[in-house]
């Protein structure tokens, strides 16, 4: 990855070598073949790596993450909360999408982020806590939902598993591109605004894109 020392296998590595629309099951290849790459390059880079010492505070940003979450006395659910996410994204996000239907899933997920501020979680305990998990998950959950809503709207075209349905045709001039999104440290005026959308031109070789035809 970008990150010294961070390797990243499967689809969460996002190499991207099934274009814009990965079949079912092809995931696997993915697992397959980067799994094995990285576990290759990361031995061979640990055997090379200056050791960098662990700052003593290492996981104070996971610890007091955990004491929000653990001492929260809020009366929103989590599950109330993921449902209403879930039906927004389902609503607004699916393969057909539009520039309407992308703001408004933005709107919402703004919503549901300063309901977040005031979740309810009943355990308490620090062993196999899922309620906790759960609650933390769900912020993680916003995070994604909301880079995907913004590399949507940023991507005025259709290709692949993504059909706008206000620009139909696929743009290979402007967007034979990878979409990157950036977190931005600042306080959004509207929902979005901290979230930058960059690009990274695709590397063509053996295959070039052509028009899909059925």
């Amino acid at each position: 990855t970008v990150v010294r020392g961070l390797f990243a296998a499967g689809e969460c590595a996002c190499v991207s070598v099934h274009g814009a629309n990965r079949l079912g099951t092809n995931s696997l290849l993915d697992i397959n073949v980067f799994g094995k790459r990285a576990g290759i390059y990361a031995v061979e880079y640990a055997r090379e790596a200056d050791f960098v010492p662990v700052p003593e505070n290492a996981i104070s940003d996971v610890e007091k993450l955990l004491a929000i979450a653990r001492n929260s006395t809020g009366t929103e659910k989590v599950a109330v909360l993921r449902k209403e996410l879930q039906d927004t994204m389902d609503k607004n996000a699916q393969v057909y999408r539009t520039e309407e239907s992308l703001n408004e899933a933005l709107d919402k997920i703004a919503e549901l982020r300063t309901r977040y501020q005031n979740i309810q979680v009943q355990d308490r305990g620090k062993r196999f806590n899922t309620d906790l998990l759960e609650a933390i998950e769900l912020g993680f959950l916003f995070d994604l939902s909301e880079v995907l809503v913004m590399t949507a709207r940023e991507r005025r075209e259709s290709r692949g598993g993504h059909f706008r349905e206000d620009y139909e045709t696929r743009n290979d001039e402007k967007f034979m591109v990878h979409s990157m999104a950036y977190k931005l440290d600042k306080t959004p005026a509207k929902p979005g605004e901290d979230i930058r959308v960059d690009w990274k031109p695709v590397t063509v070789t053996n295959y070039p894109a052509m028009e899909r035809k059925y």
